[in-house]
């Protein structure tokens, strides 16, 4: 959520940053009814000090033996208007909450501007990308053949959209879940949080999926409860509405979760296989920090995720956002895109993004620099590191041979052997 008071001295910086991520702000309604809003409250706090003066005056009339009635009915006739004012500034507050949390993030200044996916850009890469001396498989075909992936129990056992792991696929997720863990928080430094899987409200509010994303959300009947998209929501709020010392920062948490998302409508050649589906396991990254330093906290957390793919060996390249591609809350975002030869394309299998102060100023999360001072908001990022789904793909596309078998990344073939094959 962007501050009103930075709203009201920066109109045009609003309208112009909301622009260039293709969302139109009506900053002219949003400021007249802060106006109202303020000339309420000076309305409120005239008639409070007239009805405190008048009060004075029946006090001192009814000590002198005098009769007050005509003040009295003054001093509820005010009371009453103060009621009044005090319900239309709850309005008020009411309405300009609700557009203030409507509005996106302001990209940073570094951001490129763009339309859409098509502007961002390309950093850099790892790794060359794989040649082969035969025609790559997608990894659909590979999970079939190898009796690993299986499409169609999950579809009986609960729609188009959901999978089967079995056998080496099913424990190749539970190790890169302890792969990824144990780096993050032995080599990287991050506490590992296990969070539940279901979210109040007030936690999608905080962290931007709501209001705006809520037919995007899995929500509970009879509940106002949210299976969660991303670790992300549950973590950062664990420290909704807190003061922390600013000793304490940098906050930085991992969390692996399962991940709920409608993913509704077509995507092309990415609505085959485990690209787009409704269920899949993550491992995440949050940090909360000093303002000062959470673009340099964003760069550090980019080099954690990629250090996952490194270690697995995996070709992939850092792509920098553009404002129209880039998420609602954030105001700075790069993805990791792996390559993946059996569909001939890149996969984002991570987002780090910086959301500045709006996801704090929305859950309430603030630090004290030292014991005194006044109660600052924190700057939250996150990232994955990494999706699990297209982590899989990648290994299953990049490492394939010739004979229709995958070579194990290295960190894990002490567990799994040399190569995923038939039957495993």
């Amino acid at each position: 959520m962007l501050d009103i008071k930075w709203v009201r001295e920066n109109p045009q910086q609003v309208a112009e940053g909301a622009a260039k991520k293709n969302v139109q702000v009506d900053v002219d309604q949003l400021l007249d009814l802060d106006r109202q809003r303020r000339e309420s409250i000076t309305q409120t706090e005239e008639l409070k000090k007239q009805r405190n003066d008048i009060s004075q005056q029946v006090g001192k009339l009814l000590k002198a033996g005098g009769n007050a009635d005509d003040l009295k009915e003054q001093v509820r006739g005010i009371s009453e208007a103060i009621s009044e004012t005090d319900a239309r500034v709850d309005s008020l507050i009411a309405q300009i909450d609700d557009i203030l949390l409507r509005i996106p993030n302001i990209p940073h200044e570094s951001v490129p501007v763009g339309r859409d996916d098509s502007e961002n850009r390309v950093v850099r890469s790892w790794g060359e990308k794989p040649h082969f001396d035969f025609k790559p498989k997608a990894h659909w075909e590979i999970g079939e053949a190898l009796g690993i992936i299986d499409f169609a129990a999950g579809a009986k056992i609960a729609g188009s959209g959901f999978i089967v792991y079995k056998g080496a696929a099913a424990r190749l997720q539970r190790l890169l879940i302890d792969f990824m863990l144990d780096m993050h928080t032995t080599k990287h430094g991050y506490t590992e949080v296990r969070p539940p899987y279901l979210v109040n409200r007030a936690s999608m509010t905080g962290t931007g999926q709501l209001p705006k994303f809520e037919e995007d959300a899995y929500k509970i009947d009879g509940e106002d409860l949210f299976l969660i998209p991303t670790a992300e929501v549950p973590v950062t709020n664990l420290e909704r509405e807190d003061i922390l010392a600013g000793k304490s920062l940098p906050v930085k948490m991992a969390a692996y979760t399962p991940c709920f998302r409608r993913e509704a409508g077509s995507y092309g050649r990415e609505s085959r296989g485990i690209t787009r589906i409704h269920q899949f396991d993550k491992v995440e990254l949050v940090k909360l920090v000093a303002p000062e330093t959470s673009f340099q906290e964003l760069e550090s957390l980019l080099g954690e995720a990629e250090a996952v793919l490194q270690a697995l060996g995996l070709h992939y390249r850092v792509v920098e956002i553009c404002s129209g591609d880039l998420g609602f809350s954030n105001c700075k975002q790069y993805d990791l895109e792996v390559w993946a030869p059996g569909m001939d394309m890149y996969l984002e299998v991570s987002s780090c993004s910086n959301f500045s102060d709006y996801q704090a100023r929305r859950a309430g999360i603030r630090f004290r620099r030292e014991e005194k001072a006044r109660p600052e908001f924190v700057h939250t990022l996150n990232g994955s590191a990494l999706a699990l789904p297209r982590t899989l793909v990648a290994i299953l596309e990049q490492l394939q041979d010739a004979n229709g078998n995958v070579n194990v990344p290295a960190p894990l073939r002490n567990i799994l052997g040399e190569k995923l094959v038939a039957g495993a």
